[in-house]
């Protein structure tokens, strides 16, 4: 399973700041706008110490953790979804990924460039907004019309989806946003093709320092339930350098903050964890929640989801807890699960399959 999520974010506001940190890697960050033309793209670990602890109690060779793609994306500007500034190339980028960061500049620095007058938060991520729903019209309304020419020559398989399409576009006309737009499960699955940028799963970065940031603007992130994070980006790169043991040296804290926005990444992506573990290796794996015990075999090995025949499970605390495998099949720790069974984040499982 190969998950990405594209930063976005108005040219200059720290971007490719996060991202190097993220990544470890260097990237160009100068200052002036568009500087990030053709995407990075890095892969980066997903913190998890389960990973460290099962690794130590199977005595693994290796571990290996889960992990997600994160993709810079060029700075985008108003009047992006008609062209301006690097805008349809952006917006074909966003298309793409699973799921986005919104990096909101907070920061005062009046040395950086900056295409709008202000660093004012809300503004930032209205354009950002406007460009998206803008180009989600655009497109919808080019949906809407070859739908309406294939029922009039006959199929009638697109009715429905027609249906859900000119609900979407009133929506977008109107300027609101489409996650705010209560959907049945068949309409959401019938979206999932066309990859509506209003669409996708969001977070936002506040990239500056707390004191930077107005209660008001909390106020409203807040009331709207919008995920957010502040963190100070520039600061985050200067101390990624450092080992955890040098950062408490220094009065700071082991962990990063960049680990957390790691971590809820994966949240917005609603994946769960499971785990395999044995002298080999451990391994943390990636699964959409709501998996069955079969498509979880299938990440590690497509045959295994094919010849399924039933799963060993045990949680990861259980195991720990008992110390082996052993002791816990004694004690009745392992249960035998089959093909309806829904995998839970820590679930360790091993595979017996006719293979």
């Amino acid at each position: 399973m190969s998950l990405s999520i594209g930063i976005v974010g108005l040219p200059n506001v720290g971007k490719s700041t996060l991202f190097q940190t993220i990544t470890k890697k260097q990237v160009p960050r100068e200052n002036y706008p568009f500087c990030t033309i053709e995407p990075n793209i890095g892969t980066v670990e997903v913190p998890d110490d389960r990973v460290d602890k099962l690794s130590q109690l199977s005595n693994s060779e290796k571990k290996i953790y889960a992990t997600i793609k994160f993709i810079d994306i060029a700075g985008l500007v108003k009047g992006a979804h008609n062209g301006e500034g690097l805008g349809n190339q952006f917006l074909a980028n966003i298309r793409e990924v699973d799921a986005i960061v919104y990096v909101l500049r907070a920061f005062k620095n009046k040395d950086i460039t900056h295409l709008e007058s202000e660093a004012d938060i809300l503004k930032n991520k209205e354009i950002l907004d406007t460009e998206m729903k803008l180009k989600d019209l655009e497109i919808v309304n080019k949906l809407i019309s070859g739908l309406e020419r294939k029922i009039k020559s006959g199929d009638k398989k697109s009715i429905s989806e027609l249906s859900t399409l000119k609900k979407i576009f009133d929506f977008l006309e109107k300027d609101k946003n489409i996650d705010e737009l209560e959907l049945k499960i068949d309409e959401k699955d019938s979206l999932k093709k066309h990859q509506l940028l209003s669409l996708k799963p969001r977070i936002y970065i506040l990239n500056g320092k707390a004191d930077e940031i107005s209660q008001s603007v909390l106020n409203i992130f807040q009331k709207n339930n919008w995920r957010f994070l502040i963190i100070d980006l520039l600061s985050q790169l200067e101390v990624s350098e450092l080992s955890p043991e040098e950062r408490v040296e220094l009065g700071l804290s082991a962990d990063l903050e960049i680990d957390i926005l790691i971590k809820e990444a994966y949240k917005l992506l609603n994946l769960i964890t499971f785990f395999t573990t044995g002298y080999d290796e451990t391994r943390a794996w990636m699964l959409k929640s709501g998996s069955t015990a079969p498509q979880a075999g299938g990440v590690i090995h497509s045959d295994f989801e094919k010849y399924f025949i039933r799963a060993e499970i045990i949680n990861w605390q259980d195991l720990l807890s008992i110390g082996s495998f052993t002791k816990a099949r004694e004690k009745g720790l392992v249960r035998i699960e089959g093909r309806d069974y829904v995998m839970s984040d820590g679930d360790i499982i091993e595979i017996k399959s006719s293979v």
